[in-house]
């Protein structure tokens, strides 16, 4: 009987003490509704234990309890992955840059690049034109206009535009006395120390590269790239940042970290070249490759319902960079992250909070053969033409995108090992933070009110 006391008091103080560390975790991320659930919940969780214990039930009901509660834990914390349906994700086509988003939005009207790519493409004039028709990105017409966060944003976009200028010829002095292993360890641990998140290698595919050029001088040109390696890492995107989403802060540190992208890339590239081997860098702006597909064989993450790579670890809220080149490097195998697919499917929380509706609600579907999620891009860059930010709602909302502490990376290896786990942390989410989740003010040290 004494055993089973104590066994109730520690239950009792393990989820009270717990709770609590979760209401302050809450708090200090600036989250004050989980703040408050937690507290309440860390008083009135272990209220049913502390009951038993008072009221001196039957030995029965106790053990009855114990169980019951028993069955609840290994439903959700046992490793349990139904296998997913294997699903064609591969692309059967070669993209063309030309008709992204990115570059359709460059063209401008009247010009003989803009009469040329809607004569061969009327069904996406009309829609074009409409966010043409808009303030634009970084204007001071927008909706959420900051003269600091935007210049700062500007800025960035400069000097990413003279980093993509930077030239670097490969040295007649080829190192031959390492071999791919030291090549290998030498590039992911100096780019970790260069402010990489992570890192990853893969075998150059077809389909990972453009047919042709969509923006900068060499538009319209062909893709030739015979590189057999691509490096692709990532950068993370400041928490407290993409909360405000998707006001002036977001571009400003979307830019930022599209900045140290480039400045790492280029120094990949160019220590590369100084081994005596070619290699390229691909920032934006400047992209031979589509870097999430890149990323996603290079073992970082999934392509997720909003069509942006998710890592495991920080979701969405990450930018990526790739260095494509022929030195020879250990490739890294492609990680199973089924789990991040399934819980895609089922949460639709980027879906339900995107201002301009542009995430699809359904299943991944076929596009040209692959299995995927497809956005509306243009509903979706007319939405960031009209606020003069990319917005980055969705990737502030997903429940992969919190804070990379402790509490957050024991949800993440629920959600990771188990299925059942999968359905009831999205339901925590939704409690805790809200299904469609209030955007956060703008740090002071940005606001010009």
């Amino acid at each position: 009987m004494n055993y089973l006391f104590l066994l109730y008091i520690l239950i009792a103080s393990g989820l009270f003490i717990s709770l609590v560390y979760i209401s302050y975790i809450s708090y200090k991320e600036k989250e004050y509704r989980a703040s408050i659930i937690s507290l309440l919940s860390a008083v009135i969780t272990p209220i049913p234990f502390i009951a038993i214990i008072l009221l001196s039930v039957s030995v029965e009901i106790q053990y009855g309890f114990l169980i019951l509660a028993g069955i609840i834990s290994l439903a959700l914390f046992i490793p349990f992955n139904p296998k997913l349906n294997k699903e064609n994700t591969k692309p059967q086509d070669i993209h063309d840059e030309r008709d992204t988003i990115f570059s359709r939005s460059e063209l401008i009207k009247g010009s003989e690049k803009y009469k040329c790519y809607y004569e061969k493409n009327p069904d996406k004039k009309q829609a074009d034109d409409n966010f043409r028709s808009k303030a634009g990105l970084l204007s001071r017409k927008s909706q959420y206009y900051n003269p600091l966060s935007y210049n700062a944003a500007q800025t960035n976009f400069d000097i990413i535009s003279h980093l993509n200028n930077f030239k670097q010829s490969i040295s007649d002095n080829k190192i031959t006395n390492l071999n791919s292993t030291q090549f290998t360890s030498f590039i992911k641990t100096w780019s970790k120390n260069l402010g990489a998140t992570s890192i990853g290698i893969t075998e150059l595919k077809n389909y990972h590269l453009y047919s042709h050029k969509g923006r900068g001088t060499d538009y319209n040109k062909e893709i030739n790239n015979n590189h057999k390696f691509a490096i692709a890492f990532t950068t993370e995107m400041n928490f407290e940042m993409m909360q405000t989403a998707p006001n002036s802060p977001v571009v400003m540190e979307s830019s930022q970290q599209y900045l140290y992208c480039g400045l790492i890339a280029h120094q990949i590239s160019s220590f590369i070249n100084n081994l005596g081997y070619d290699a390229k860098a691909h920032t934006d702006g400047n992209y031979h490759v589509i870097c999430p597909l890149v990323a996603r064989d290079a073992g970082l993450g999934e392509i997720g319902r909003m069509g942006l790579l998710i890592t495991p670890k920080l979701g969405p809220r990450v930018r990526i960079a790739v260095v494509t080149t022929n030195l020879p490097l250990d490739i890294d195998k492609k990680k199973n992250l089924d789990y991040m697919i399934d819980f895609c499917n089922i949460c639709k929380k980027c879906a339900v909070t995107c201002p301009s509706q542009s995430i699809s609600y359904n299943k991944r579907k076929l596009v040209n053969n692959t299995k995927r999620w497809q956005i509306n891009q243009e509903k979706c860059f007319t939405y960031w033409s009209t606020i003069g930010t990319d917005c980055g709602k969705c990737m502030a909302v997903c429940p992969f995108s919190h804070e990379n502490n402790l509490m957050h990376n024991f949800i993440r290896w629920g959600i990771k090992n188990s299925y059942i786990f999968r359905r009831f942390a999205i339901l925590m989410d939704d409690l805790f933070y809200g299904k469609n989740p209030v955007k956060k003010q703008i740090p002071k040290w940005l606001n010009t009110k």
